[in-house]
This record gives C-alpha cells, structure tokens and sequence, in this order.
C-alpha cells in the first residue's frame, strides 16, 4: 500500500499500539461536523463562521471598512460564543485530564446538547430566520464549536485539530518530500482537508436543493453517535488514555 494511502488508513483505522488509540477517527468525524456547521453558518445566518474565527476577525474588518454583506455584531457574537466555548470545554478538559476518553465524552455531551438545540430552534423558526432566531443560531453553534476546538487542543492529536486547516495544509506543503522533508503524516493531514471539505460540500448541497436545517441535523447525529463511541471509550485504562 502506498504509504500516503497507509497513513490514512492507520488513521480511520488505527493500531492498538497507536498513542492515541481510538482517538483519530472520532476527530476526523468532528472534522466533518465543522464542515457542516460552517456551511450552514456561512450560508445561511450570512457572512459568519461559527467554527473559524480567522475568518470572523477579517469579517469584522470588513464590516467596520463598510464592506456590503457582513455584520460587525454577527462576527462578535460569533466570537465571543466561540471564546464562552472554548472556556467551558477547558473547564471540561482540566477537571477530567487524567483520562482522555472522559475529555472527549464530557465535551461531545455539550456540543451535541447545543448542536441539537440549534437544529430545533431552526426547524421551529423556519428560514427565513429573524434577527433573534439568527443570533440564537450563533451563539449555540458558537459556543458548541468552542467547546469542540478546547476539547481537542487538550486531546492534542496530532493534525486533528478539527476545526483549524491552516497549519495541515502547510505541514503536508513543509514536511513533503518535495521541500527535502520526510513526507511524514501526508495522509493523516489530507484527510483531515478532505474531511472538512466533504462535510462542507454536503452541508452546502443540502441547504441549496433541501433544508437550510438539514446540516445540523447530520451534524447531531454524527455527533450522537461520537457521543456513544466516547462513552466506550471511558472505561478503557489503556496508554493511550493518560495525558499527552
């Protein structure tokens, strides 16, 4: 098998000797949700992110330039829910630290809570959604997407970030064999590509041609179902459970 192609394998389906054990997978899929999330975000609440505040940021200066179609107050609540997130899920990860699997679980029981209620104020509202429903929107997505993006940080696989492509795309660029690196990871860092791609091409193709809801609803069930897998996950004493 080549090896990019093992790479990647050994990622969807890693080694029992791996050091992150059953973690891989279950990221890519969080992966997929940002892609999800994201299109619908971007789509249909307007010109804001709920996953990628890069892109809030540059927003917000466009917005303050008096650029058409983007909304100060939209990128801020992004933001600041994104950050309130990220504070909950570090909370989460420093009190369940000695075990990895419980950091996971803990913070999937909350975004999933979130990402399920943002999907049933949406189907209630109905699109198109009024200014509150469409801040509501924002900060429950916001803060699930922080507490997603602190709870990986902590579980610290390598080039599963979930949320952040920037430092993939260019350590598969740096560390290629083409730039006189060893080529290390290739697979593992574009499936994590391919995966926000793919879950943002269907969020995308289902808001276009058949809900605007229908991407959180595929976002709450693949996080349903991470959920129940993390949960398994609790009761391992393994290596790979322990801090990296």
């Amino acid at each position: 098998m080549h090896p990019v192609l093992r790479d990647a394998w050994t990622t969807v389906v890693p080694d029992r000797q791996d050091r992150h054990g059953p973690l891989p997978p279950l990221m890519v899929a969080l992966t997929v949700v940002t892609g999800l999330v994201d299109a619908f975000s971007y789509l249909v609440l307007g010109h804001v992110f709920v996953a990628n505040m890069t892109g809030n940021v540059v927003f917000s200066g466009f917005a303050l330039a008096g650029a058409a179609g983007f909304s100060l107050a939209a990128s801020l609540a992004a933001l600041l829910s994104f950050v309130a997130g990220a504070l909950l899920g570090g909370r989460i990860a420093h009190r369940a630290r000695a075990h990895r699997g419980w950091v996971l679980h803990l913070a999937l029981l909350v975004e999933t809570t979130l990402v399920v209620a943002a999907y049933a104020v949406a189907e209630a509202a109905g699109d198109p959604y009024g200014d509150v429903v469409r801040y509501v929107l924002i900060v429950l997505l916001g803060i699930g997407m922080g507490v997603q993006n602190a709870a990986a940080r902590a579980l610290a696989v390598p080039d599963l970030t979930t949320t952040v492509l920037t430092l993939t795309l260019t350590g598969m660029a740096s560390d290629s064999r083409a730039a006189g690196g060893g080529g290390g990871r290739t697979g593992r860092r574009a499936l994590s590509a391919l995966a926000m791609f793919g879950g943002a091409l269907a969020g995308a193709a289902v808001v276009l041609h058949v809900s605007a809801a229908l991407p959180l609803l595929l976002a709450g069930v693949l996080l349903a179902g991470a959920t129940a897998a993390s949960y398994v996950l609790t009761r391992s004493d393994a290596g790979w459970t322990e801090p990296v």
